[in-house]
């Protein structure tokens, strides 16, 4: 008998069901497709990201808790992913085959329970799945701002909805005056105070509800007491401005204006040496 006759396969299966549901989807009628949360490691060792833009929100991520930490749901996860990684053709297909069942014709479907729109093709993929099932409406969360702005704003199917979150990477390109955006806040008391109206009752109101979306805090203690009170919009704010604070200038000279730059010794050139670039402020 082979050595590795009783060795299990570490690479996860590819998954028979692609959309499930969990009991709070299941309670408002929609669907989820979900990869794992975050960054992490297949069996065979091979490292996978999920959520580049991920920032302060990977410290109290609801899906890096509770039942999506057990083996049987975390493999499952990881098979999504890896289904997509491994061939992407396939996966797209096998995503447009059960989308014709008729369980999802004027239904509704959340892209990632968990994870994100990881990389341009994967985003442009969904994009071509959701214009050929314009029978189902789909939405999501993301933090993948820049992607988003120049991949689907431009032209976006009319049956996708989607709602920027804050807590990641990209906070700063955000504009509340203008985005759908959603900011995680300690408690629904805290959303009201705030002027914004929360999506507890039905979690497509983060989509179909006023444009400034509010979700109160997951009551994990140990998340909360790492949340200290402030939104994921303000935590992620300290964070970016003390890595700010903290970054080096570039060159050793930085010109004040309305300063004569000095001219470089025994040179006939440009009398103007560059200034030191100005970071933008995080919102």
């Amino acid at each position: 008998m082979s050595s590795h006759a009783s060795v299990p396969a570490l690479v996860p299966r590819q998954p028979g069901r692609l959309l499930t549901q969990n009991r709070e989807m299941r309670a408002i009628g929609v669907w989820n497709w979900t990869l794992p949360a975050w960054a992490g490691r297949f069996p065979d060792g091979k490292t996978y990201n999920a959520c580049p833009s991920a920032g302060i929100c990977r410290d109290v991520c609801y899906a890096r808790h509770g039942t999506y930490t057990w083996p049987t749901v975390k493999a499952k996860h990881q098979a999504n992913l890896r289904f997509v990684l491994d061939d992407l053709s396939d996966w797209e297909e096998a995503m447009v085959a059960e989308l014709r069942r008729r369980k999802f014709s004027g239904t509704w479907v959340r892209i990632h329970d968990s994870g994100d729109f990881f990389s341009d093709v994967y985003l442009l993929a969904w994009l071509r799945i959701i214009r050929a099932r314009p029978e189902t409406n789909f939405y999501a969360y993301t933090k993948e701002v820049s992607r988003f702005r120049a991949l689907v704003e431009p032209d976006p199917p009319a049956n996708f909805l989607w709602v920027y979150s804050f807590g990641g990477t990209q906070d700063a390109l955000l504009d509340i005056e203008r985005d759908r955006v959603a900011d995680v806040f300690p408690d629904e008391e805290s959303i009201a105070a705030a002027g914004w109206h929360s999506q507890e009752a039905s979690d497509l109101l983060a989509v179909l509800g006023p444009r400034l979306v509010g979700i109160p805090a997951n009551r994990i203690p140990h998340f909360l007491k790492r949340l200290s009170g402030r939104t994921f919009r303000s935590w992620q704010a300290e964070v970016d401005a003390e890595r700010h604070a903290q970054r080096p200038r570039r060159g050793g000279l930085r010109l004040v204006h309305g300063d004569t730059p000095p001219r470089p010794s025994g040179s006939a050139g440009s009398s103007q040496t560059p200034a030191a670039k100005r970071h933008g402020r995080a919102a």
